[in-house]
């Protein structure tokens, strides 16, 4: 009932807006034909209100949650078995962390195409797509008889999960409040936590107490991840394709790449590249670390890596929470920054147990996870709303890179020194390195007040 009347006002709207266009024209020279076009313009507005559906923000929230909890579910179970898939198939370190390597190579690749995909022919259809086929290829992994057939599938797993981030926070942040972003970035991402424990833990469990072979996880998870595509599919209605009809002068603007390449991006593109490098380098290898150097059970890794997102949940709802109430995020990013690196290097170094704990406790608390929604509310303030999906494939392609190196580096560096924990110093070094680049970026304010300067349909301030 409520929505019939809301269609009703919008319809009162079009009706009042062309009054006054023609009382306007009614003394022109070219009256009938700016009467044509208001005609032709109101029928337009018309249909478009008769056709809008409704897409609650918090059933599109909720979905969106379950996206990434289950991508991350997927990434995750070969983790804690990649003992046994080693074992099978005789592999070494480098092959074992070319498993996640190759993953990440797709998913890299298919962000920035995403952005111009998602933008063409409708976010919705290019993440459902996409969604599927990394369903059915999380499958077909657990069928796999050879080791290269098993990189051919999670190669096409990967290029399946990369249509989902442009895409998703394109639409989040469009029906988002600009005041509610950085909260509403922390639930979803609250998810890839979720997503983590439950891939860690569900492997462990069902490979080595239940002994139901490292193939059972691939299976299970792939039915409900196929199901999430399709409710997004049914649920979710994006409204970008509505925006860009009405931006169609703009159309040159809004195309002008340069605006995701300024000062202030490209240094958030490098500090999410050295975040994600240690983030990825941890999750790869963690299980395998604790085994192998703590003497920690196989099947207990899966719960003790799981500190680390579950420690992430409270820490990213709060940071997102404070990113909405400071104007300025630059002093909210360093910190976050600094303090990840910090964890990064106790984490290794600790020959406490209770230490290694702390460190992983408070790296979920204050690392990557903290970080991105915090990130993410950053970007959405210096970018014109009609190029988010652009603008967040080439910040999730900047990250993504590092996930493309940081598992076959830290796999080189162990069978070269015999010692994992340097991939784990390593990672600490570069998001140090971020951290100081981010330093000089401007103000985010300023930044907004561009923004705002340029935004499409709007005239310019003057």
């Amino acid at each position: 009932m409520f929505y019939d009347f809301y269609k009703k006002i919008k319809i009162f709207i079009c009706l009042r807006n062309e009054k006054t266009l023609l009382k306007k024209f009614t003394n022109s020279r070219n009256f009938p034909q700016q009467l044509s076009i208001m005609k032709s313009n109101f029928l337009k507005k018309l249909r478009g209100v008769k056709k809008m559906k409704r897409t609650h923000p918090a059933i599109a929230i909720f979905l969106f949650f379950l996206g990434w909890v289950f991508m991350y579910a997927d990434r995750n179970i070969l983790s804690p078995v990649m003992g046994e898939i080693g074992e099978q198939w005789n592999l070494n370190n480098s092959q074992l962390g070319l498993m996640s390597t190759v993953f990440f190579i797709a998913y890299s690749i298919m962000q920035i195409p995403t952005g111009f995909l998602a933008d063409r022919f409708g976010r919705v259809k290019v993440l459902v797509i996409g969604y599927i086929l990394f369903g059915i290829t999380t499958f077909l992994s657990g069928l796999a008889s050879s080791f290269a057939l098993f990189l051919l599938m999670r190669a096409l797993t990967g290029i399946g999960e990369g249509t989902y981030y442009g895409s998703q926070y394109g639409i989040s942040s469009n029906i988002t409040p600009k005041k509610y972003r950085g909260i509403v970035s922390a639930v979803i991402n609250s998810g890839m936590a979720f997503g983590i424990s439950l891939g860690f833990i569900a492997a462990s469990y069902f490979t080595y107490t239940l002994n139901k072979g490292w193939q059972f996880s691939f299976y299970l998870f792939a039915i409900p991840t196929i199901i999430v595509a399709i409710l997004i599919g049914i649920c979710v209605r994006d409204q970008s394709s509505h925006e860009k009809k009405q931006e169609v002068p703009h159309m040159k603007d809004r195309q002008n790449l340069k605006r995701l390449f300024t000062k202030n991006h490209l240094f958030v593109y490098i500090l999410i590249f050295c975040s994600l490098y240690g983030f990825f380098g941890m999750l790869t290898w963690l299980p395998y670390y604790l085994q192998t150097v703590k003497g920690v059970e196989g099947s207990q890794t899966g719960i003790i890596s799981s500190l680390v997102p579950w420690a992430s949940i409270p820490g990213a709802i709060f940071f997102g929470y404070v990113s909405d109430k400071v104007k300025n995020k630059k002093p909210l990013i360093i910190f976050l920054a600094f303090a990840g690196a910090v964890c990064q290097f106790v984490i290794p170094y600790a020959e406490n147990f209770s230490l290694l704990i702390a460190g992983l406790v408070f790296y979920g608390l204050l690392g990557k996870l903290a970080l991105d929604p915090v990130l993410i509310s950053y970007m959405a303030e210096i970018t014109p709303s009609s190029m988010y999906s652009k603008v967040y494939g080439f910040f999730n392609f900047s990250g993504m890179l590092s996930s493309i190196f940081a598992p076959y580096i830290t796999g080189c560096f162990a069978d070269i020194t015999g010692k994992l924990e340097i991939g784990f110093y390593l990672s600490g070094v570069l998001l140090i390195i971020g951290a100081v680049l981010f330093l000089f970026t401007e103000s985010s304010n300023r930044m907004t007040h561009f923004v705002q300067y340029y935004k499409p349909g709007e005239e310019q301030v003057k």
